[in-house]
């Protein structure tokens, strides 16, 4: 098996309220793919898509019941401290759901944690020791 990821999909509870999310709140632009029934955002290498949560379940066989902390985050690197803090400054100006502020973290980097409607957790990072190419990728 080659050493990648295709799709990262997440179930959601309402497909046009979250897809609302990522195109209001992150700017992002919705594929032609896309439909009534799943949303495909394009990212660096790969696509992020919105489901029904049941409907991804079931698809799974298995219960969609959940709730709580999901044992998984996804990251958005920055190529600055700076660029963290513009970015909080306006996810608190557009009600974003803030759940840590930025901070200077152990690791070495800066970081903070937001939630999306489905309380995905977003890390929204600067890490000095993790360059990013023109693209947005990690070389």
């Amino acid at each position: 098996m080659e050493q990648r990821a295709t799709i990262i999909g997440l179930g959601v509870k309402d497909i046009q309220a979250s897809t609302n999310f990522y195109i209001d709140k992150f700017g992002w632009k919705l594929m032609d793919s896309s439909n009534e029934f799943i949303s495909f955002f394009q990212l660096n290498g790969f696509l992020l898509s919105l489901y029904p949560r049941e409907k991804l379940a079931e698809d799974a066989q298995v219960s969609p019941e959940g709730s709580g902390f999901k044992g998984f985050t996804l990251a958005y690197n920055t190529r600055t401290k700076e660029e963290v803090n513009t970015l909080f400054e306006y996810f608190r100006q557009h009600g974003v759901k803030i759940i840590k502020a930025p901070e200077e973290v152990i690791w070495g980097g800066y970081s903070g944690y937001i939630a999306d409607p489905d309380d995905n957790l977003w890390e929204i990072a600067f890490n000095p020791f993790l360059p990013l190419d023109n693209e947005g990728n990690v070389p």
